[in-house]
């Protein structure tokens, strides 16, 4: 069963200077990994949640979409076409096969499990090796953003303190938020996506509790009302997944290096799209 937000892939065309983004906005980037199949990524890590920051960097080594076989480099490879931004949610997992069944039953899955492995660093430079697992899921309303479970086969190689020390002071995740001209479309995909969960709903939206955070889909007035909370503050701001129903944010407070903009990830053909702001 999903155990809550897990990682949010972040895709642009620059992984260096998407890094830098994020290291002058006072977050601890990690190093340059190479994945198997064509991409690369730098992590930011937060206690139990990171972003991954991805790029394409050896399209020639990416697989096709098969039968019931989803591909992250070629997602990922396609998002690109139309713009950079956040393409995918990723939920925690115990058993990544068994989250499959389930996804399959309720009818957002049909994709076989992937299992990959690479190498990483510890913080003294000594060589671990990481393991994972993904049951991927989608959202057929929202096709530009897809969702999956990622199984850690070797997490006390992967989560360190000494990554988690950010110069922002950011702690920890509060809440993912999505954004929709019609929550309530996507009910069943949520509650599937969060292992059956009761949702609750407002006039924002609907949203579920997770172990690991509030997940929430939200109307675009209610984003752009939140992006505005987060536009109006002056000097030291707040930063994060924001969780538009109360305003409240990841625990992180910090001086933005050249003043407040926004991260949105907007799928063009899709109703559902992934926000990230910063103020």
């Amino acid at each position: 069963m999903p155990g809550g937000p897990d990682h949010i892939v972040h895709v642009a065309g620059d992984l260096d200077a998407l890094s830098d983004i994020y290291a002058r906005a006072g977050f601890t980037v990690g190093v340059r990994n190479r994945h198997p199949f064509g991409t690369h990524n730098r992590i930011i890590q937060l206690d139990g949640f990171y972003f991954e920051l991805l790029a394409v960097a050896e399209p020639e080594r990416i697989q096709p979409h098969g039968a019931g076989a989803f591909s992250f480099g070629a997602y990922n490879r396609d998002f690109l076409t139309t713009h950079d931004g956040l393409s995918m949610l990723l939920l925690k997992s115990s058993d990544a096969a068994a989250d499959a069944k389930a996804f399959d039953a309720a009818g957002i899955g049909g994709f076989k499990t992937f299992d990959f492995a690479r190498e990483g660093k510890r913080p003294d430079g000594s060589i671990v090796k990481l393991a994972f697992s993904l049951a991927f899921a989608q959202d057929p309303a929202s096709p530009q953003v897809r969702f999956a479970v990622c199984q850690h086969h070797y997490p006390e190689n992967f989560w360190n303190p000494e990554f988690q020390r950010h110069a922002n002071g950011a702690k920890r995740l509060l809440g993912v938020v999505l954004v929709a001209d019609t929550p309530a479309d996507h009910a069943a995909v949520l509650s599937a996506l969060a292992g059956g969960a009761a949702l609750k709903s407002d006039a924002d939206g609907i949203s579920v509790p997770t172990p690991n955070g509030e997940i929430s889909v939200i109307t675009p007035a209610a984003f752009r009302a939140g992006a505005q909370w987060l536009a109006h503050r002056r000097g030291r701001s707040r930063c994060g997944l924001r969780r538009a129903e109360t305003g409240r944010c990841c625990g992180c407070s910090s001086r933005w290096p050249h003043g407040r903009s926004t991260y949105r990830c907007v799928g063009r053909n899709s109703d559902l799209r992934g926000g990230i702001s910063r103020g």
